[in-house]
């Protein structure tokens, strides 16, 4: 199997900084009302009184007041699915796997519409915001990779950023993309 992440690497841009943008501009009201607590939880992460999970969760509060949360991700990836990159889809396998810090309810469309089955993202409830367990970045994302995949062997890893050598490490063969360019993979292993 072939395992990538996502933003960045098969997809131009950021999944879920493009669904934000996406909600300021077609729910306004919803993002001016959720500002005050956006800004704390951004605030308590940067000043290091929280981590990146509970920040996440508490900006995504924000769904808690939206009506369709199922429809504005269906139009989101209507306006958005073309900038998943050329080179993945020339290459897409049925075993593909796709792991990633942006939440699951995000991805699950984009991911269905690609015939991808396997998606590991971060658990968080698309009407609170809230996040069941941690972040799916760094570190975690192997240990997600084993629950799904307790004998999981990785044939190519794909990635944008150094934050994925956790899971780089397992693959036989990893690369790293830029833009449209992959690369071996240039980081080494744990302790990069």
């Amino acid at each position: 199997m072939n395992v990538y992440d996502f933003d960045g690497t098969i997809y131009d841009g950021d999944a879920t900084v493009g669904f934000i943008f996406y909600t300021v501009r077609h729910h306004p009201l919803v993002m001016i009302k959720s500002l005050p607590k956006q800004i704390s939880a951004v605030v308590a992460y940067l000043v290091g009184k929280s981590d990146k999970t509970r920040m996440k969760s508490q900006f995504f509060s924000f769904l808690q007041y939206l009506n369709d949360v199922e429809g504005d991700v269906r139009d989101y990836w209507d306006k958005n699915q073309h900038r998943i990159k050329a080179w993945y889809l020339a290459q897409q396998r049925a075993d593909d796997v796709i792991i990633s810090a942006s939440a699951e309810f995000l991805l699950e469309d984009i991911c269905g519409r690609l015939g991808i089955q396997h998606l590991i993202a971060t658990r968080m409830n698309r009407h609170t915001g809230e996040i069941s367990g941690k972040n799916c970045k760094g570190k975690e994302k192997p240990g997600r990779f084993y629950e799904v995949f307790p004998e999981g062997k990785i044939e190519g890893f794909y990635s944008d950023h150094d934050s994925d050598r956790y899971m780089a490490a397992l693959a036989k063969k990893s690369y790293l993309v830029k833009k449209n360019e992959l690369s071996d993979w240039p980081f080494s292993g744990k302790d990069a």
